[in-house]
């Protein structure tokens, strides 16, 4: 009961910040429920499945995804994640995948921070005055591939949504606003989350019982956290973006076991 209901107020940040949550997950399990990294990296994208169905359902609902990019992106990320999965579980160790897991999760936060800090840094354009309104041009198609295989190969190889840097990719490169950009995000996690679940899956790495209880826990908090997503002011969507995989990166480096 504890797991459910931890992972039920996990599950409301998770929809709330539009991030697949499997990093903070991650640290979760392994810190407080003691559970092995490599199961806990399993359980933790495989749950992401449904987590994300009822994240972007809702968030579909209000208007925040944008079809296009989100399908194709997320198409192209299910090929990256399989791969990835596959680097994890044949050259990683368990102590090796927490330290890049809670390295990736303090980069990420790092990118997005700096992002929305200082948004005019030319690093940050979009390239070539790229805008929401350019991507019915042929760009897009060589660019949305490129991003998902990209993101889905960090996603599968170090266990985590990779939400913070397909948030940076769709501001950056496709030009879409913050709120568009956190619920299109919840999308593309989706094929992601599949893939990477079933690369732990065909490796003997997923605990059923755990799994049940993330799940349940983590998909009932995502649906509710998506209806404020719209409506909270700006600063708090902000720091919440950064503060959750920081957090989840520093203390799983910091703390034993």
């Amino acid at each position: 009961m504890f797991v459910f209901l931890t992972m039920l107020g996990m599950g409301v940040v998770i929809g709330f910040v539009g991030a697949g949550g499997a990093g903070a997950m991650i640290a979760i399990l392994t810190l407080v429920f003691q559970i092995p990294v490599h199961t806990a990296v399993g359980t933790s994208l495989a749950s992401m499945i449904f987590t994300t169905i009822s994240g972007a359902f809702s968030h579909f609902r209000e208007g925040n995804i944008n079809l296009k990019v989100g399908l194709t992106v997320g198409a192209a990320g299910f090929v990256g994640a399989f791969i990835g999965t596959k680097i994890a579980t044949t050259f990683l160790s368990g102590s090796n995948l927490k330290i890049c897991t809670a390295s990736m999760l303090i980069a990420s936060a790092a990118l997005v921070y700096t992002r929305l800090t200082w948004p005019d840094l030319p690093f940050f354009h979009p390239r070539g005055g790229h805008t929401e309104a350019d991507l019915s041009g042929a760009r897009f198609w060589p660019l949305a591939v490129i991003a998902g295989i990209a993101n889905g190969l960090l996603s599968g190889t170090f266990g985590f949504g990779a939400a913070q840097f397909i948030q940076l990719t769709l501001l950056i490169f496709f030009g879409l606003p913050l709120f568009q950009s956190v619920g299109t995000t919840m999308l593309i996690i989706l094929p992601i989350a599949i893939s990477g679940g079933l690369g732990y899956l065909l490796s003997g790495l997923l605990d059923l019982m755990l799994f049940i209880q993330v799940l349940s826990g983590s998909m009932i908090g995502a649906y509710i956290g998506a209806k404020f997503t719209r409506f909270a002011p700006r600063w708090l969507l902000k720091a919440a973006m950064v503060l959750m995989p920081g957090v989840a990166g520093i203390l799983m480096l910091v703390l034993k076991r």
